[in-house]
């Protein structure tokens, strides 16, 4: 494992969020069409996929932007807006496309059923957000396209003709 992707997995870890949260959203998306699966092989996926660069630079990139936001460190109006996750923001979304793109179609539409869904440490960001005064608006979108993306490469690697 890299010194990067060591260092974005302490910053995930420090805004809540550890391989194992990501690794059951990965599991509730494949269960039903990999019989075999297990958490171990969805935990391994979520590992593979926070060791490509992209990923890491987008985590560092996204974390690094909401705790700016935090520390009212950016333009009043862009700030305000990134605090409070405005529904019509869609950068936050963009930046984790940057991951998805990587891993396809079915990583792509994961991404959008996780991102509407909310699933697990996807939905408690919010709430940790609430309760910490933290600021999550790219942390959610950056899980999405992590679970998005290990799910994909399951997809992939079992993939039944």
């Amino acid at each position: 494992m890299s010194n990067l992707t060591e260092k974005a997995i302490k910053k995930l870890n420090n805004r809540g969020v550890e391989i194992i949260d990501i690794a059951e959203i990965v599991y509730d998306l494949q269960k039903k069409y990999i019989s075999t699966l297990t958490m171990d092989d969805c935990i391994k996926s979520v590992c593979t996929v926070l060791e490509k660069r992209e990923v890491i630079h987008a985590i560092l990139t996204g974390i690094a932007i909401d705790e700016a936001a935090e520390k009212n460190l950016l333009d009043e109006e862009i700030n305000d807006i990134i605090k409070k996750d405005d529904a019509l923001y869609g950068i936050d979304e963009i930046l984790p496309l940057s991951i998805v793109n990587v891993h396809g179609s079915i990583a792509f539409t994961n991404f959008g059923y996780l991102d509407k869904l909310k699933p697990g440490i996807i939905g408690k960001l919010d709430k940790l957000g609430e309760e910490m005064k933290q600021c999550h608006t790219f942390l959610d979108d950056i899980i999405c396209a992590i679970a998005s993306s290990a799910a994909s490469r399951l997809a992939h690697k079992n993939r039944i003709d």
